[in-house]
C-alpha cells in the first residue's frame, strides 16, 4: 500500500533483559488514584468512579532522554507513577483476563502543565492541553512480569536534583492495577502495545529547565532524564 506522506514512526520502549522493543499504541491514565494527592490538589477520590484521561503514545519520551521544557506554561509538574503495559486485551475483561493481559511494568512521569489543568478546572473544560502535550510522558524500560512483579509493599519514588520529592507504595492506590484494567475495558477496547499509567502519591512539583529525575519503582524499573 503506498501512503501520500510518510508513516510515522511507532513509539517504542526498550525492555529489560532483551533487545526487543515494546510498541506503544495508545497511553491512559487514571486520576486521583492516591487519596493523599487528591487531598493536596483540593479533591476528593470517588471510588466507584474512576477518572481516566489519555496521552498520544507519542508523548512517550525513553529513559534517559532529555525533556524539552513545553511550550505554553510557567509551571511544569512531575508525577511519578508505576506504568503498566499490556500483551493482549479486549472488552469487558473479567479480572483472571485482567492480570493475563500484563505485559510487564515500569515507571514513569505523567507531566502536566499546571497552571493550564487549573484554568481547565476552573472552566469545567477538559485536560488534554494541560496532559497531553508533546514528551509528557517519560517512560522507563519495562521489566516483563514473569521475571518480577510489584506488590503492595513495592515503593515508588521520585528524586529531583537528587532531592526526595515524591514516595508512596502500591498498596496506598485507590484502585488496584487488576481493577483498572477491568475498568477501562468496559470504556475503550485494549489492545496489545497499550499503556497505563496507574496514578501518582502526594508531594507533586514544579520542575525547572536543568533539572534532573530519576524515579524508581523498587525492585522493578528507574528512569533517569532532564528537562531542557
Amino acid at each position: 500500500m503506498r501512503y501520500v506522506i510518510d508513516l510515522p514512526a511507532t513509539p517504542s520502549l526498550p525492555i529489560i533483559g532483551s533487545d526487543e522493543r515494546f510498541p506503544v499504541r495508545r497511553v491512559f491514565c487514571i486520576g486521583r488514584n492516591y487519596a493523599e494527592h487528591a487531598r493536596e490538589m483540593g479533591a476528593t477520590v470517588d471510588a466507584s468512579m474512576p477518572m481516566f484521561f489519555c496521552k498520544p503514545a507519542d508523548a512517550v519520551v525513553t529513559d534517559g532522554a532529555d525533556v524539552p521544557y513545553p511550550q505554553g506554561t510557567s509551571d511544569l509538574h512531575h508525577e511519578v507513577e508505576m506504568v503498566v503495559a499490556l500483551k493482549a486485551g479486549g472488552h469487558d475483561l473479567n479480572a483472571s483476563q485482567a492480570a493475563a493481559a500484563i505485559f510487564g511494568y515500569g515507571v514513569g512521569l505523567d507531566l502536566t502543565r499546571r497552571d493550564l489543568q487549573a484554568i481547565a478546572k476552573a472552566k469545567s473544560h477538559p485536560w488534554d492541553v494541560a496532559k497531553a502535550f508533546d514528551h509528557s510522558a517519560p517512560v522507563s524500560a519495562l521489566r516483563p512480569a514473569g521475571k518480577a512483579s510489584p506488590s503492595a509493599d513495592t515503593a515508588i519514588n521520585l528524586h529531583v536534583n537528587d532531592t526526595l520529592r515524591q514516595q508512596g507504595r502500591l498498596g496506598e492506590m485507590v484502585h488496584s492495577v487488576v481493577d483498572i484494567i477491568v475498568t477501562l475495558s468496559t470504556l475503550f477496547e485494549l489492545k496489545p502495545g497499550d499503556l497505563i499509567f496507574t496514578g501518582t502519591p502526594a508531594g507533586v512539583a514544579a520542575l525547572q529547565r536543568g533539572d534532573r529525575f530519576h524515579a524508581e519503582l523498587e525492585g522493578i524499573a528507574a528512569l533517569d532524564g532532564r528537562i531542557v
